[in-house]
């Protein structure tokens, strides 16, 4: 494969702007595009276009970026209409922040969203480093002054080390704000900010959001782009060492046959790895692995003068093909104490999982990759449905040995219904359906799903054998449980249902029992064991043992009793 012409010339590719333009509205000086919404935060339900503020500032500093001098007053008239969406207000309770979209001020958010002080600071700080020369001076004290009000609603909120992404943003923004206007106090506080997160991060050597293919990325620029631009040589020296540690994390999951990036993901919005991701990694490694094929190759304009780089010690991972065990302690939380994210990997798959988390939509508790047909890949990824929604105050806990894992599900009284925090149930919820679903994704050939027995169900991926097993399950005023397979176009899904029927009232606060505990097997076809695991109930505890792995045994021991989230994770 030779190495892609546009990484050669990285710049802004003139093509990417003009499908940009075509979005552009004279009205608002905004970019229209196409409604999104993870369900919290914006409460716009239904639209067919909006105009985000990022996107817009993406824009604007794109077009500055490109060179392009025709459409360079567009670009300051979009700057200048986000300029006057900030809260500006100091005495507001949003001072310093943005809403997501031009249609919905912030007072109609539910709740609005303060990582826009991040992530739209930063922006506006790359435009005024990059093309200050050429902007209007009236427009440069106009962004100071935002970026300003951003740095201090930053420092209010003071986000701790544990929110990886923001903790590095913020650090970005307090302190190359504050060397670009010479406040010694931004610079003060971003320095400390970024010696925490490396404090912090050097207690286990890892993030706490952990190995997540979108926000290991974002951190990878942040990070990268604070190298290149602090004059502040103490940071310049906390910053590359966080990203080696990063870079180690990111080529130590990746599947070199597969292109696949290993789990577990503490926070993901695709399973199979997107080109983005993979045009990135091309990208970092200087085009010297074939990554992705060129006529896929897509350059992303906010890499631009970022200075992304895999350090060479690393290099070898990407293309390395072997077994390859990786066990990795995470930083301590309050919630999560004792946190171990758990990674095996063959030339024919990869499995991971984390010993305990909540099944909120954006984590891959336990996940694998498997090859298939030659070319062909499939995934599965753990999901606990309410509704057909992920519900967060399912909690998962598991144990694993190279490609056994015992796992179990029970229920946090004090958790959300689609997200963690945001919409709180406190251990109630009405339900028309209530399942467990191993969902299977597949490029080609579908997986042959079988169920073996009423406890049993089997996946044939390839030449690799998933086999998954009901040990044990209780929900008061519930049941039977039973297996139930269905393929939909390119998923195929081994649900456990738990209940379905007419909407009902599950309150888990009264419940005495209410859990489930699996085992789950990846085997090639001389591997197959049919042994099982050995379930022991006692008053208030379920254990389960593994016996298909004699000679490294697994155990996990799960409460009966739903209980709050850190009684669980600390149990």
């Amino acid at each position: 494969m030779t190495r892609c012409r546009r990484l050669a010339n990285p710049a802004v590719d003139p093509e990417v702007i003009e499908r940009k333009h075509s979005d552009y509205n004279e009205e608002n000086s905004m970019l229209r595009r196409p409604f999104t919404s993870p369900g919290y935060h914006t409460t716009i339900k239904e639209a067919e276009y909006v105009h985000p503020i990022i996107a817009a500032l993406d824009y604007a500093l794109a077009i500055l970026d490109s060179g392009d001098e025709l459409h360079r007053e567009r670009a300051f008239n979009t700057l200048r209409t986000v300029l006057s969406l900030q809260d500006q207000q100091p005495d507001s309770p949003t001072f310093g922040i943005w809403s997501w979209f031009w249609e919905e001020p912030l007072a109609k958010m539910s709740p609005p969203d303060w990582n826009w002080a991040d992530f739209c600071g930063k922006r506006l700080l790359l435009t005024m480093i990059r093309h200050g020369d050429i902007l209007p001076e009236d427009l440069v004290n106009l962004m100071k002054k935002a970026v300003s009000n951003s740095c201090e609603a930053i420092i209010k909120r003071n986000v701790g080390p544990d929110y990886t992404n923001i903790a590095i943003m913020g650090a970005f923004v307090t302190l190359i704000a504050g060397e670009l206007m010479q406040e010694a106090r931004y610079v003060e506080y971003g320095l400390a900010r970024l010696q925490r997160l490396y404090d912090y991060t050097l207690q286990s050597g890892a993030f706490l959001e952990y190995n997540s293919p979108t926000y290991t990325t974002v951190a990878i620029l942040d990070l990268s782009v604070l190298a290149v631009y602090t004059q502040t040589e103490e940071a310049l020296n906390l910053t590359n060492e966080l990203l080696d540690i990063t870079w180690k994390m990111v080529s130590e999951h990746f599947h070199p046959l597969l292109k696949q990036w290993s789990g577990p993901h503490a926070r993901s919005y695709h399973t199979f790895l997107a080109p983005s991701h993979l045009s990135f990694l091309y990208m970092a490694c200087g085009g010297e692995i074939p990554f992705i094929d060129e006529d896929q190759f897509d350059y992303d304009p906010g890499w631009y003068c970022h200075g992304v780089r895999c350090p060479d010690r690393w290099l070898h991972l990407f293309t390395n093909i072997g077994v390859r065990e990786v066990v990795q302690s995470l930083p301590e939380s309050p919630e999560f104490q004792t946190r171990t994210a758990y990674t095996y990997m063959t030339r024919d798959y990869a499995l991971g999982s984390f010993n305990h988390n909540v099944m909120w939509n954006q984590c891959r508790n336990l996940m694998a990759f498997v090859r298939t047909d030659e070319g062909e890949r499939g995934y599965m990824r753990l999901r606990f449905l309410h509704d057909g929604y992920d519900f967060c105050s399912a909690v998962f806990k598991s144990e694993q040995k190279k490609s056994s894992v015992l796992f179990g599900i029970q229920f946090a009284l004090d958790g959300g219904d689609t997200h963690v925090s945001l919409d709180p149930v406190h251990g109630r919820i009405q339900a028309s359906d209530l399942r467990v679903r191993l969902e299977i994704g597949f490029s080609g050939r579908a997986p042959e799903c079988v169920a073996i027995t009423e406890d049993t169900v089997e996946a044939a991926m390839g030449s690799t054998t998933m086999t998954v097993r009901s040990l044990y399950g209780a929900m008061d005023g519930f049941g039977p449980f039973r297996w139930e397979i269905a393929q939909e176009e390119s998923t195929v899904c081994l649900d456990y249902v738990l209940y379905q029927g007419d909407r009902t009232e599950i309150d888990f606060n009264a419940m005495e029992e209410g859990l489930f505990l699996f085992s789950l097997t990846l085997s090639e076809p001389a591997e197959r064991v049919e042994s099982g695991a050995m379930v022991s109930p006692s008053e208030h505890t379920v254990q389960a043992s593994s016996l298909e792995t004699p000679e490294q045994p697994i155990s996990l021991t799960l409460k009966k009793k739903p209980a709050n989230r850190i009684v669980l994770f600390h149990s």
